[in-house]
């Protein structure tokens, strides 16, 4: 799965704990600042009984774990940026 931070401000590298609804369910296992979306993105791994599916991560509440903090993220299955251009630019 991709994970965007919703601050701009923590940074993602590796292994940070994914908590799902209030349990850890995975790890991030790489991570940079994402210039084009402006926050750090990572990819990670995410295990969870129900499966991950399009309807999970549309009603579940994800957050990476960074030191002590744990900062909300948007999660996603599809790709977090546009290569093709074809959302509307601004």
């Amino acid at each position: 799965m991709q994970f965007l931070l919703a601050d701009p401000e923590p940074m993602l590298y590796h292994n940070e704990p994914i908590v799902l609804d209030g349990t850890r369910a995975g790890l991030i296992t790489s991570g940079m600042y994402a210039h084009t979306l402006g926050a750090a993105a990572g990819l990670g791994y995410v295990g969870n009984e129900r499966g991950v599916t399009e309807e999970l991560i549309a009603s579940a509440r994800f957050e990476i774990l960074i030191g002590s903090r744990t900062v909300p993220a948007r999660a996603s299955l599809r790709p977090l940026y546009d290569p093709a251009g074809a959302r509307p630019r601004s």
